[in-house]
């Protein structure tokens, strides 16, 4: 008997088992937001509170990010713990490498977020001129995942710089940058609603602002009440988030976006 001819279904099942990010869907977003505060709190409570220093805290948290973003390139599917796992990795060395940058080499925050902003274009115009395309629909192979990652580490560090700036030179305070940063989002939610705009350009402007908004959160939960926070400190904060982004993955079960 002749084979028959393969189903939609079946062409699909190849790619879908090669899809290594998530879908991008509202859940996606909420547990992003949450892992980029937890980023700050948890990278402070190390380089600040426990007085590591920014060049330790680099080190400590760049090991295990290197670490994870192997095992990611390595799995043959979408593992979801391991994906955000990366990712608390990627934000927390992102707010170290960006206090490095901002506060050691001594060139502000508005030199670090130039010099950042450039790491960002710079590894998305590399990516583009080597495969061809920056969408996360194209992670599905080991050099888009050196790039995604690359390029997702530093729109990390860059977030953070970012959202320093906006809370102390921008003289908006931390919640005064939250609203700045969470309203930058909404419009990009409206962009892509009513407009047929790049959804590429749309995901990574995205992704870029969610670390600054989650820097200015994460700063207003651990800062003392004289600075304008709300003085949980930064290991009580860190824990709350650690139990919120458990109990998002839970409830938003997360499945892998196809690949194209």
């Amino acid at each position: 008997m002749p084979s028959q001819p393969p189903t939609s279904a079946q062409n699909d099942a190849p790619a879908q088992a090669l899809a290594k990010v998530p879908a991008v869907t509202l859940g996606f977003w909420a547990i992003k937001i949450l892992a980029t505060t937890l980023g700050e709190t948890g990278a402070d409570l190390f380089t600040q509170q426990y007085d590591m220093g920014y060049a330790a805290g680099i080190a400590l948290f760049c090991v295990p990010l290197l670490i994870l973003v192997a095992a990611q390139i390595r799995a043959k599917g979408f593992h979801a713990l391991l994906y955000w796992a990366t990712i608390l990795a990627s934000t927390t060395a992102g707010t170290a490498l960006a206090d490095f940058f901002d506060r050691s080499l001594g060139i502000g925050y508005t030199g670090g977020s130039a010099v950042l902003l450039a790491c960002v274009a710079g590894s998305l115009l590399a990516w583009r001129l080597v495969l061809g395309t920056v969408s996360v629909t194209s992670v599905s192979e080991p050099r888009a995942e050196a790039f995604y990652w690359l390029t997702i580490t530093f729109s990390q560090t860059l977030g953070t710089a970012l959202g320093d700036w906006s809370a102390d030179d921008g003289g908006l305070g931390y919640l005064g940058g939250a609203a700045l940063f969470g309203g930058a989002l909404l419009v990009l939610a409206l962009l892509y609603r009513f407009t047929a705009l790049s959804r590429t350009a749309l995901f990574w402007a995205a992704f870029i602002l969610t670390r600054p908004l989650g820097a200015t959160v994460g700063d207003f939960l651990d800062k003392p009440l004289a600075q304008g926070g709300l003085n949980l400190g930064r290991d009580m904060a860190t824990l709350v988030l650690l139990a919120a982004i458990a109990l998002a993955l839970w409830l938003v079960p997360q499945r892998a976006g196809k690949a194209h």
